[in-house]
């Protein structure tokens, strides 16, 4: 019998912790959150996609320094929350 590990946000992933991208939400509607989904997927975070947390700005956390392949991004909080990611 296999356990599934829980989907989680990738703004909760520890600093130097591996995953794989689930799902990338739409943001808020009122804010045009589908260009937010298609910028990031466009970026790189599609189903499927490696990731690995890098780094969090100081004070506050902010940005989240992330790779995706061979490209470093730094996305705020709240675009990180967007994306599901299942932990390695």
């Amino acid at each position: 019998m296999t356990h599934a590990v829980p989907l989680i946000t990738l703004d909760t992933l520890q600093v130097g912790a591996a995953a794989t991208v689930v799902h990338v939400s739409p943001g808020d509607i009122a804010d045009d959150g589908a260009d937010l989904s298609r910028r990031l997927m466009e970026l790189g975070f599609v189903p499927g996609e490696k990731i690995r947390m890098l780094k969090r700005g100081m004070p506050g956390g902010e940005p989240l320094a992330i790779k995706v392949g061979n490209s470093t991004f730094a996305l705020r909080r709240f675009e990180a929350a967007l994306i599901s990611i299942q932990p390695e």
